[in-house]
């Protein structure tokens, strides 16, 4: 009975660290800024936005080709827009036009990442291409893994041509629950990406590839992701792709015919 209290304070200090270090955990951002030239990427210009609270944020752009789309890119928890070069590389080789947006923390963005900035920040970069004249049906928005929840969210407010979402999580407390499943995490997390209920309210062609052999986001959650949303809707599963390199699993193959098979473009 005398170890019983020592038990019960350290739980109690592990709830508190979850709840207080959660985006610790969550966020592991390289703030390297790097210009497109640098990551050899030819015709990128570098774009700052400002936000309302007094943040820089940096993005790549690439214009897309007459009757292209520009897809607007939410990137995962960690790295910034020079590691993901070569997908940006490939989206556009067709003259898709890709905003690869740096969340706060990453890429020279000033500030840091949660879930309330980086989704205003998705509103935002909407915005600045609705303002170069982009119509919304001509915005593809790709959301990569956590940068998913900035899509979801951004669609469920905003009319957009599609949303494609590369192994989505549910919500941050169910990827946590694999290793932390003693912690009650779904009271202790700040940041949560509630897919699974924001995509209840994307109207727009949803798009869902996913790895079979995922180990950082399991498949299952993708297809729960597919499952909540919205007609028309397709789900591709990769069956020898991870987590980081669905694109060497011909994970674009897909996403490009996905957008292709959409009504044409003016």
């Amino acid at each position: 009975m005398e170890l019983l209290p020592w038990l019960v304070g350290i739980y109690i200090l592990l709830c508190a660290g979850a709840y207080f270090g959660n985006r610790w955990f969550m966020y592991f951002p390289d703030p390297t800024r790097y210009t497109p030239a640098q990551a050899e990427l030819a015709n990128v210009e570098e774009v700052e936005l400002r936000t309302p609270d007094g943040e820089t944020l940096v993005a790549w752009y690439s214009k897309a080709k007459r009757g292209k789309p520009t897809i607007l890119y939410f990137h995962g928890n960690a790295g910034n827009a020079a590691g993901r070069a070569p997908k940006i590389d490939t989206m556009r080789a067709d003259g898709s036009g890709v905003f690869y947006l740096n969340n706060r923390g990453y890429g020279g963005s000033t500030g840091s990442p949660t879930e309330a900035a980086n989704v205003a920040d998705a509103f935002l970069a909407y915005d600045h291409l609705r303002g170069l004249g982009i119509p919304a049906e001509k915005i593809m928005l790709y959301g990569e893994s956590l940068g998913s929840g900035q899509a979801t969210q951004l669609a469920s407010k905003r009319d957009v041509g599609a949303v494609v979402l590369e192994a989505p999580l549910t919500a941050t407390p169910d990827v946590g629950r694999r290793t932390y499943f003693f912690l009650p995490l779904g009271l202790l997390m700040t940041d949560q990406f509630r897919n699974i209920d924001h995509v209840r309210n994307v109207r727009a062609p949803l798009l869902v590839v996913h790895g079979e052999q995922d180990s950082v986001i399991p498949v299952a959650m993708g297809k729960a992701v597919y499952d909540a949303g919205n007609e028309p809707k397709k789900l591709e599963l990769l069956p020898e792709a991870g987590h980081n390199d669905m694109f060497a699993h011909g994970a674009w193959e897909r996403v490009r015919a996905f957008l292709d098979g959409l009504k044409p473009s003016g």
